[in-house]
């Protein structure tokens, strides 16, 4: 697939406008410029192309489908509702994508080990997944609470090999767990290579991230011809780094008849601290390595952030996505959690189909746009995650309904 934008965008610097960069203390400046290095390298090899199209093919179990949701199309009214089936790419999400593809860049590099952060735990479980594959040691950092919260996959990093390492100061979820990984790989960067989870951090990491989950992008685009002849009229994904959102609108980033939507967690209330609408109510700001959009305290700071979804609750996001909403390519829906709640039940009990809590803020967000539009439109969900590791909270916090809707 050959995209204008994606090969203009970023420039040379790591920049989607005025977003991006590469903000980091002297020590890590050369071992991201060899990392920058080794993918530009690495992307025009027929060796990484073919290597990594044997292992998404035959391991991961690419490409994924996409399902028409014909029960909840069908409560819900309105548009066509089409899901992309991340939740059945090996490990479960997304994440795998750019990881395999991470760790064989590990490997080029001479490295013995990956560390990464993660919050629900699809980043760590695919990331230790990747290291076991190609023989790596793994390091993942996370968040206190969220370790206690998705206990299911953080018993799945363990027994894939991983090291895990709790994040204890602050609110000890996702923002902490990216300050301690940081922490960790600056003691080790000659051995270890840090493996970024989102579109997010220093230059090259979301551009490369969002490469490596394009192949999302791609495959929706010819997949969707199948169901409907046509591109769909909306695209939505949750965000909150924005991996998966990137992937899939990626695949029409180019087509403007195509309306991108990105859905950001609005968790309790607007109040700081209840929520984690980085787009909606953040404003320009430096976080971990690179310029974005962020959600700040009085002083400037880091502001704290909730979602009920442990992998979107960040106080920024990717710079590209703060890019493409300021330029109007793309749109900003928001879901809170009790409506998360609702959707994460109704496409388990209508569709047969259990999803993550993150990707279940799409999927809600697609429900009340398909409300609205008559029945020839067509909305397709990214749906990057399945729910197993969701169950247990959900069940213990948000009793079963009685009823089947």
């Amino acid at each position: 697939m050959k995209s204008e934008y994606l090969e203009t965008m970023p420039d040379k610097n790591g920049y989607f406008g005025k977003f991006g960069g590469s903000f980091i203390p002297p020590i890590l400046e050369k071992p991201f410029e060899d990392i920058k290095n080794a993918y530009e390298q690495l992307k025009k090899s027929p060796e990484f192309i073919d290597e990594l199209k044997y292992v998404r093919k035959h391991y991961q179990g690419r490409p994924t489908p996409i399902s028409f949701a014909k029960n909840l199309t069908n409560y819900c009214g309105g548009a066509k509702i089409y899901l992309k089936r991340e939740d059945l790419n090996h490990t479960g999400a997304h994440k795998l994508n750019h990881c395999m593809a991470e760790v064989i860049l590990a490997k080029h590099l001479g490295k013995k080990k990956v560390i990464a952060e993660t919050g629900a735990g699809q980043h760590g479980v695919a990331l230790a997944t990747a290291a076991a594959y190609f023989g790596l040691e793994c390091e993942i950092h996370m968040g206190e609470v969220d370790i206690a919260k998705e206990h299911p996959n953080v018993i799945r990093m363990k027994i894939l090999g991983a090291k895990i390492i709790p994040a204890t100061h602050g609110l000890k979820t996702l923002k902490e767990a990216v300050d301690s990984a940081f922490e960790s790989y600056v003691s080790q960067v000659e051995d270890s290579i840090y493996c970024i989870g989102s579109v997010v951090g220093p230059h090259p990491f979301p551009m490369m991230v969002r490469d490596f989950q394009s192949i999302i992008g791609i495959e929706s685009k010819e997949q969707f011809k199948e169901h409907e002849n046509k591109n769909p009229d909306n695209v939505v994904a949750c965000v909150g780094g924005g991996s998966n959102a990137m992937g899939i609108f990626a695949g029409f980033i180019d087509d403007t008849d195509v309306n991108l939507i990105g859905v950001e967690p609005m968790g309790k209330g607007e109040k700081i601290g209840e929520h984690s609408a980085s787009l909606t109510y953040g404003e320009e700001g430096v976080m971990h390595g690179f310029n974005s959009i962020m959600l700040k305290d009085k002083e400037g700071e880091p502001a704290p952030v909730y979602s009920i979804g442990s992998g979107i609750d960040y106080p920024s996001v990717g710079p590209e996505h703060a890019y493409l909403n300021e330029s109007g390519r793309t749109k900003v829906g928001l879901c809170d959690d009790k409506e998360a709640i609702d959707a994460f039940y109704k496409l388990s009990q209508l569709e047969g189909i259990i999803p993550a809590l993150e990707s279940a803020h799409a999927v809600a967000y697609a429900m009340k746009l398909a409300k609205t539009l008559p029945s020839d439109k067509t909305i397709l969900v990214n749906l990057s995650g399945r729910g197993d590791k969701d169950i247990d909270f959900i069940v213990e916090n948000h009793p079963i309904p009685n009823t089947k809707f």
